[in-house]
């Protein structure tokens, strides 16, 4: 395993280091990160690889081309090769970079997140216990191929918030992913942008694919999973949402993704203990 822990200085890296490397040999390699020892500036950048980033413990929310993702436990992040990306990881972040050569399966050509199944997980984690410098077998290159394999079977996650590059709508969402508990109606968001109801009405759904409120539904998930994923108590991510009770989020949350908050980690745990 390639592992980053144990800094011997006291003050730590920027997490942007922990993964500026090539593939040395092979379609694919992996790698492991404790977040623990890396600070979370989120720089943008890119790779000639393709990455997933996959979610072993706590959570990682990216932002690439016009969205931003959040990847919980046993999801991961596809970026394509030579997309500038940057990742904002929770304090507990545990995570794996699987580094995909271009060409070396089929896999989309935008930016998703993707299911991760426990046998693909594994299998994940086996490659990245292989040292760069380890040679090549043949054991081990048709791990790699059916692991690439499997990864493109795997089925996408409805875990985007789309975010329009519009001057009006772009200043929407900086406003509420700074503070989410904003409760402003379309109108009165209307007032702030100097458009009138209708337009933004039409606009929201040119530029995103959504209604406004269900745009800001998605917001609040995928802000809901990150600080869940983080440690956060519902009762405090309700609470920061600006949801009138706790009762009211569960209904939301449950509405989105089909469980409680509690039941969704509650699943993922044991796999993300083990990892």
């Amino acid at each position: 395993m390639i592992s980053k822990s144990g800094q011997s200085s006291n003050k730590r890296p920027p997490c942007s280091t922990a993964c500026d490397l090539s593939l040395s040999h092979g379609p694919a390699m992996a790698i492991r990160m404790d977040f623990a020892d890396y600070e979370a500036e989120g720089l943008l950048h890119q790779h000639r690889q393709g990455q997933l980033i996959v979610a072993l413990h706590g959570a990682v929310t990216c932002r690439a081309e016009s969205g931003v993702w959040i990847v919980p436990p046993d999801c991961g992040f596809w970026v394509p090769g030579g997309v500038p990306h940057s990742n904002q990881v929770t304090s507990n972040a545990r995570l794996t970079y699987l580094f995909v050569e271009p060409g070396a399966a089929m896999l989309p050509a935008e930016c998703c997140t993707l299911s991760v199944s426990p046998m693909l997980r594994e299998m994940i984690l086996r490659v990245a216990e292989l040292s760069e410098g380890d040679a090549r077998d043949a054991h081990v290159d048709r791990l790699v191929r059916v692991m690439l394999d499997e990864l493109a079977l795997m089925p996408r996650e409805g875990l985007e918030l789309p975010i329009s590059d519009h001057p009006k709508i772009a200043l929407i969402a900086a406003a509420l992913l700074a503070d989410p508990s904003d409760r402003r109606t379309l109108g009165q968001w209307a007032e702030h942008v100097a458009v009138s109801e209708r337009s933004l009405k039409r606009l929201m759904i040119q530029q995103t694919g959504l209604s406004f409120g269900r745009w800001r539904r998605q917001l609040h998930l995928v802000i809901a999973l990150r600080e869940l994923a983080g440690g956060a108590t519902v009762q405090q991510v309700a609470g920061d949402l600006g949801y009138e009770s706790t009762t009211a989020f569960i209904v939301m949350f449950r509405k989105a993704l089909g469980t409680t908050p509690s039941r969704y980690f509650a699943d993922r745990l044991l796999s993300a203990e083990r990892a």
